[in-house]
């Protein structure tokens, strides 16, 4: 993709979220819209009650003695009665299965469900992040080729190298940073995932990844707007050392 030109007289325009593109497979649970959607995980067992296939996905409703919880992962054979335990799962909120034509309240995915204590075919990572997935170092991620030369630091925020470098003090604070978008997979986990480059820092502290509801383009300058985590450890290897999570963006 070719870095876009960016005029000097243009007015910054908030980005829009995307509301009601259709995913692409095959990921397709996974990437139906899901608003709200939290990137903290979760594991619980119980007893599947209620069980349904959807496109690639099973669907489970596990009892766990305390509540009745939903569940998703990569097709597998089950059965109500049967006992089952989902790891690591992803918690969807207000979650609208096309597939299905039904919401839910809460759906967790997971690649990593064990019926009887049996591991099921679900468990490979590969399947738990769709293709796509951005990668889990804070390393450059592979990309088109961007001019970042020029970008200067966004008011009262920080460059990426100063993100990577004071992580520790800034974990759970808003932060704003100004850079190009050097790399975007959309509708991963119910989230754009995008890689911001301002020409600071060097291997491992020169790109940052961003989760955000907004859509951008590789080569669009933005400022964004969001909370940084720290080795946020998503399971099966996936693990950020620094992530921008719900960012606002505002392209330039």
């Amino acid at each position: 993709m070719l870095a876009l030109s960016i005029a000097s007289c243009t007015k910054p325009t908030p980005v829009k979220a995307r509301e009601d593109a259709a995913p692409a497979p095959p990921a397709q649970a996974v990437s139906e819209s899901a608003a709200g959607a939290s990137l903290d995980t979760r594991s619980f067992s119980g007893k599947v009650v209620e069980t349904m296939n959807a496109a690639t996905y099973t669907y489970v409703l596990v009892d766990t003695g305390t509540q009745k919880l939903w569940a998703a992962a990569p097709k597998f054979q089950v059965k109500t009665g049967d006992s089952i335990t989902i790891e690591e799962g992803m918690p969807m909120r207000n979650y609208h299965s096309q597939t299905l034509s039904r919401d839910f309240d809460l759906v967790y995915f997971t690649g990593r469900a064990l019926v009887g204590g049996v591991q099921t075919s679900a468990a490979n990572p590969a399947v738990t992040m769709p293709p796509g997935h951005p990668p889990t170092t804070g390393g450059a991620a592979p990309a088109a080729k961007i001019d970042l030369s020029g970008i200067q630091k966004a008011e009262g925020g920080k460059t990426i190298q100063e993100i990577f470098a004071a992580k520790a003090q800034i974990e759970g604070k808003q932060v704003k940073v100004r850079g190009k978008v050097v790399k975007y997979s959309p509708m991963i986990m119910g989230k754009n995932w995008l890689h911001l480059q301002d020409g600071t820092g060097t291997e491992g502290s020169n790109d940052l990844t961003l989760t955000t509801a907004s859509e951008v383009k590789v080569g669009n300058t933005v400022v964004a707007t969001g909370t940084i985590a720290i080795d946020k450890d998503f399971g099966h290897g996936y693990k950020y050392p620094v992530i921008m999570e719900d960012a606002k963006l505002v392209v330039e």
